[in-house]
């Protein structure tokens, strides 16, 4: 099954290869104006290839609250965890948590096909949740490149010490903020995704990654549903 964040950077690429620039633009580091097209292909191939690398990311959210993101190339596994619940994929299980009345409770699954980005369902399944996601950012921009009413503003910034590429996007009366770090993370956002106030800030980011990560959470209890092996 084609990754989702594939999919919206091959759209990205050809279907706004074919606009012409228009709304606002910026300039590079040399000086030499950005289209729109260009601009989001170039954060969208970003964050895609960051889901095939190994780093973990922590994240301070709306209301005091964090969440984390950890993958890991070899093996191929990743773990997304926020403040109600946590989603492991590995090559051997997909194991998904949540916390409610001061208890955490985990259920192990057989694990799925993934095509090497075990993140793809990690995203997948805490989008649902309304939680921010590298895709959901995706599709947002290639929305707004692919409207030649919405407006789409470039700047530079530091994030956790690392740089980051950061739009300001107005559309149909909406307005988002994201930020993109070199290394394909993405850094920040604050707009509204399904109808719901976001944001999320990244505050650590790091390319080396404790197996510990995947664990389920201490003292969860746990039930699995993979068959038996003999």
């Amino acid at each position: 099954m084609p990754a989702a964040s594939t999919t919206l950077r091959v759209l990205a690429a050809s279907a706004l290869a074919s606009l012409s620039v228009t709304g606002c633009q910026a300039l590079d580091d040399t000086g030499v104006a950005l289209g729109r097209a260009d601009l989001v292909n170039d954060l969208t191939a970003r964050m895609d290839r960051a889901l095939e690398q190994t780093w973990a990311a922590d994240y301070q959210l709306s209301g005091g609250r964090t969440a984390s993101i950890a993958q890991t190339k070899e093996p191929l596994r990743s773990s997304y965890t926020w403040p109600d619940g946590k989603i492991t994929v590995t090559q051997e299980a997909v194991t998904r948590c949540a916390n409610a009345a001061g208890r955490t409770s985990c259920t192990v699954s057989p694990p799925v096909l993934t095509a090497g980005k075990p993140s793809v369902v990690v995203y997948g399944e805490v989008g649902k949740l309304g939680l921010v996601t590298p895709p959901a950012v995706i599709r947002l921009l290639t929305d707004a490149a692919l409207d030649p009413e919405a407006t789409i503003e470039q700047s530079d910034t530091t994030l956790a010490g690392h740089h980051a590429t950061c739009v300001d996007v107005t559309r149909a009366g909406n307005r988002f903020d994201a930020c993109v770090t070199t290394e394909g993370v993405l850094g920040s956002f604050t707009g509204t995704l399904d109808g719901k106030p976001a944001e999320v800030t990244l505050s650590r980011y790091t390319d080396t990654v404790e197996s510990a990560a995947f664990d389920v959470p201490a003292g969860a209890g746990v039930v699995d549903r993979r068959p038996a092996t003999s």
